[in-house]
């Protein structure tokens, strides 16, 4: 059976193996040869990254065309309106292309790791959490299309990948695990962490 790594990258290490000369990467992580990412995750994002010795399975994980759901923690700039979340449900017109829909809700404060760096923090203007799934990947378009609605990102976290996901795995550690991808892979939102109340 394919084996699978789930790695909980941190802020700031780039989805690669090789030495980068401001980062830090997936070598200063994982010792695993053999395994290769499925799919990427921003310098600046954190959370659930896929690696795979499986060529197939990392294909199938990686392209779009399966549209397996990636469900990501949002935390952004001031309170988001129904309205905001419901351009983000029906699909946003980021210019070069516009969203599928998605799912968007708003959720307390996910009891996750401290950022390091921390986020800025404004004085007089609150912060809020939206859990996002989406079933696209383009380049950073979870902070496009809360930007685009209002709401600037100020962390993002991808919590699961279709079935897969980062209940276990502290940041900066990863687990192996046997796979194969399920032949259903709709998955509505989840929330594995543990969230404060409202």
């Amino acid at each position: 059976m394919s084996e699978l790594i789930l790695f909980n990258k941190p802020y700031g290490v780039i989805t690669q193996f090789s030495k980068h000369e401001l980062h830090r990467t997936l070598s200063d992580y994982i010792d695993a040869p053999g395994f290769y990412p499925a799919g990427r995750l921003d310098t600046d994002s954190e959370g659930l990254l896929l690696l795979t010795n499986d060529g197939k399975l990392q294909a199938r994980i990686a392209d779009p065309q399966h549209k397996l759901p990636k469900t990501y923690w949002v935390q952004v700039e001031g309170v988001p309106s129904e309205a905001a979340l419901e351009q983000l449900r029906k699909g946003v017109n980021l210019g070069d292309f516009t969203t599928l829909p998605a799912e968007a809700v708003l959720m307390a404060p996910p009891e996750v790791w401290p950022r390091t760096p921390p986020i800025r923090v404004r004085k007089f203007i609150p912060d809020s959490w939206i859990s996002l799934t989406i079933r696209e990947g383009k380049n950073r378009q979870v902070r496009r299309m809360t930007a685009k609605v209002g709401l600037p990102c100020l962390r993002l976290i991808r919590a699961s990948i279709g079935p897969w996901d980062l209940s276990d795995v502290p940041t900066g550690e990863w687990r192996r695990i046997e796979a194969e991808l399920p032949r259903e892979t709709r998955q509505t939102t989840r929330q594995t962490f543990k969230r404060s109340a409202c």
